[in-house]
């Protein structure tokens, strides 16, 4: 019997993790949890929490739960990366400056990868392999004996 890998949990979860927006949606998700973990900071460390700390804990909470339907439900990933965007941009004003620009940065990228996410695309080619093709094939089309390269 020939060695193949065995299907499994890990294999699986590879392969739906493959069908989705999974690293936009993770960063997304983290994003809003560091910047609901530095509203729980003490009070010498936090800058400000704006609007009666309301949108304080709103934004990051809504930047978990988007970040999470990215994952459990990308079909609508690009509505939910614009307003994922727009969530972690909100923060700089309403919780700590977005978690000290970490929260911030890591929505933003999440958000961005989501929405530039496609499904069902074609592998990459490589540059070398693609020029190895082209001769190929200029060499199946040239008549033999001719000199020419």
């Amino acid at each position: 019997m020939p060695d193949r890998p065995r299907p499994g949990p890990r294999l699986a979860f590879r392969g739906w993790r493959a069908r989705r927006p999974f690293w936009g949606g993770l960063l997304l998700a983290l994003g809003g949890g560091e910047i609901l973990l530095t509203e729980k900071a003490s009070l010498k460390v936090v800058l400000h929490i704006g609007m009666q700390g309301l949108a304080g804990y709103l934004l990051p909470t809504l930047m978990v739960l988007l970040g999470l339907l990215i994952i459990f439900n990308p079909s609508q990933r690009l509505f939910y990366s614009i307003t994922g965007i727009l969530l972690s941009l909100g923060s700089w004003l309403t919780s700590n400056l977005g978690g000290f620009f970490i929260g911030l940065l890591l929505g933003a990228t999440g958000s961005c990868l989501a929405f530039g996410w496609l499904p069902d695309q074609e592998p990459r080619v490589s540059r070398r392999t693609r020029r190895k093709q082209a001769r190929a094939e200029a060499r199946a089309l040239t008549p033999e004996g001719t000199g020419t390269v």
